[in-house]
């Protein structure tokens, strides 16, 4: 990822009940704010999400994109963009790293997007911000809300 937008948050729940709330996309919708509708479309076989088309949107980007995932076990997740309607790049990570003898969770996601329609630097960013933001509540608040374990 070149240029990029970070951020990270600590989830009090193990990297295992984090990760497979992340890899639940039919359940995006209910807890992410920009994701109004989520379809696995291939899988790999482990039965984790290869590619997933997302419908997104978030205030000054909204696309129907399909994205591939890699996993990384329940450490990491990253994706590529596919194919779009308004996006020329899409590229992200949810990194997660074991704290506190595994029952707490720091969550970094790095998000860089391209469009391409022209927008200033600064507009782009302050969107990437945002959807990570939101994701990084998001995920925290639906985690913490489910039984662990």
């Amino acid at each position: 990822m070149a240029e990029h937008t970070s951020s990270s948050i600590t989830i009090e729940a193990a990297p295992a009940d984090v990760m497979s709330v992340i890899a639940d996309f039919a359940r995006y919708p209910e807890w992410t704010g920009e994701v109004k509708e989520a379809e696995v479309l291939a899988t790999d076989g482990q039965g984790r999400a290869e590619q997933v088309r997302l419908v997104l949107d978030a205030g000054a980007i909204k696309d129907d994109h399909v994205l591939k995932y890699t996993w990384l076990g329940d450490k990491e997740v990253s994706w590529t963009l596919v194919k779009s309607q308004m996006l020329r790049s899409l590229d992200g990570t949810y990194a997660l790293a074991s704290m506190a003898g595994g029952v707490r969770t720091e969550v970094t996601y790095k998000l860089a997007v391209d469009v391409k329609i022209p927008l200033l630097g600064m507009i782009k960013r302050k969107a990437e911000k945002v959807i990570i933001d939101r994701a990084l509540a998001g995920l925290k608040k639906r985690v913490e809300s489910m039984p662990q374990g």
